[in-house]
């Protein structure tokens, strides 16, 4: 039986404040600073990509279209 903890932050909030820092990130680059902190080492990049579909239908960030198989996210413009 495996046990699930509570991490320290939400993922979506961790992502921001990524974003906040860095401006635009490519999804490889965000996969890394959020596997770096030692709360989300196992994080998959599937995971990653639902919480993204959220946040981009949310409208808190951009999701376009770097290059085969890369994309750009960046904050969504608040007003």
């Amino acid at each position: 039986m495996s046990v699930k903890t509570w991490k320290p932050q939400l993922l979506p909030m961790a992502i921001m404040e990524i974003l906040e820092k860095k401006g635009s990130i490519s999804d490889v680059e965000l996969l890394d600073a959020l596997r770096s902190s030692s709360a989300y080492k196992d994080l998959s990049f599937n995971e990653l990509n639902k919480v993204l579909m959220r946040m981009e239908i949310a409208g808190m960030i951009l999701v376009s279209s770097l290059t085969r198989g890369r994309r750009l996210i960046q904050l969504a413009n608040r007003k």
